[in-house]
């Protein structure tokens, strides 16, 4: 038998009365330290509930994070909106807010939520971090009066390294770069400039590593989820992975599931792929509400042990279940049981193979 490693991208719809709760706090009608309790009683279940699945890796579900993108900023009193738009299929938008003066910092870490969550389980614990090259959109193109572009990038160096190095030291399992815009970069920038520099803007954070915390380091990307749509379906990997894995990390935590030409993927990735990296394949649809089967998941997995070295072939969902903090298109409940058929279906296929 075949241990193939199987692990979660992050977020988990929140439950209904912690759903309630923040939309009560939002009108005043509870104080700050009643919804901190419902966090931390929301992200204990979410923990015992990942455990119930079988995962041997588990995440906080991003119960707390406002949003995987902006958590780091939220409350930052030099941001304003109007920032970056983006679009998605279904025609509705999300926007990013925009940096208004200097300095930039971070406000809140990653790691914060990392040791909420270890405080219930003993088990391994990821964390995911948002990229540099998507902090880097909040940078006005008109530029901050007294605050140079040069200056801001200096500085989100500095925090994106911070972010990443408090969650290894506070005994991250390993850190997810979540770098959905790469895709979306492509579709803005079809010369690949925009992707080059978001390439080499995540390596200039990576290269503050050494090899081994390196190791422990991934990047996850997807064509953008939210509301049951996504921002960049129509970019196809062929034109994303060979920039993709030049990034300095260990693990590649890539949307499969939900890909229409699935072989030309694979072939993709064993042309571009280098012995040191580690594939997890999404296996799980997030998008559609239908729960998939083990044998479903078995067989995604045979077939990618064909294209990929089976030590270097990993198993994951294709995004978070509720990225921009969307509870509502997937139940709760469906999510868990997602979870569990990627946990069972990996294990059939490392029996297989």
């Amino acid at each position: 038998m075949t241990a193939i490693s199987t692990e979660p991208i992050g977020s988990i719809p929140r439950p209904a009365y912690l759903q309630e709760a923040m939309q009560a706090f939002q009108k005043s009608e509870i104080k700050e330290n009643e919804l901190s309790d419902l966090f931390a009683r929301a992200t204990r279940e979410t923990i015992l509930q990942l455990e119930a699945t079988g995962s041997p890796v588990l995440s906080d579900g991003e119960q707390s994070k406002p949003s995987f993108a902006t958590y780091a900023v939220a409350g930052s009193s030099n941001l304003a909106p109007g920032g970056v738009i983006i679009p998605f299929a279904d025609g509705h938008t999300r926007q990013l807010p925009k940096l208004v003066s200097g300095p930039f910092r971070y406000q809140h870490f990653a790691s914060e939520y990392l040791k909420e969550a270890r405080n219930y389980t003993s088990l391994p614990v990821k964390q995911a971090v948002i990229s540099a090259s998507a902090m880097s959109l909040l940078y006005p193109s008109e530029g901050i009066e007294g605050y140079s572009q040069q200056q801001f990038i200096s500085d989100l160096l500095d925090q994106a390294e911070a972010d990443i190095r408090r969650c290894l030291d506070a005994g991250a399992y390993n850190v997810q770069i979540d770098f959905t815009e790469a895709r979306l970069a492509l579709k803005l920038d079809p010369s690949k400039g925009l992707l080059s520099q978001f390439i080499d803007l995540n390596n200039q954070v990576l290269d503050r590593f050494t090899p081994e915390q390196q190791s422990r380091i991934g990047v996850h990307t997807c064509p953008g989820g939210d509301h049951d749509s996504t921002h960049s379906a129509d970019i196809p990997y062929s034109e994303l992975l060979p920039l993709f894995f030049k990034l300095h990390a260990g693990n590649f935590y890539l949307e499969y599931a939900g890909e229409k030409d699935k072989i030309s993927v694979l072939e993709s990735i064993r042309e571009n792929i280098n012995p040191n990296q580690k594939i997890f394949l999404g296996v799980i649809d997030v998008l559609n509400p239908r729960i998939e089967t083990p044998e479903e998941v078995r067989d995604l997995l045979i077939q990618a042990s064909e294209y990929i070295p089976v030590a270097q072939l990993g198993s994951t969902d294709d995004c978070g279940f509720s990225p921009f903090a969307d509870d509502i298109s997937t139940a709760r409940e469906i999510a868990f049981e997602k979870i569990k058929v990627r946990v069972q279906g990996t294990k059939l296929a490392g029996a297989k193979i």
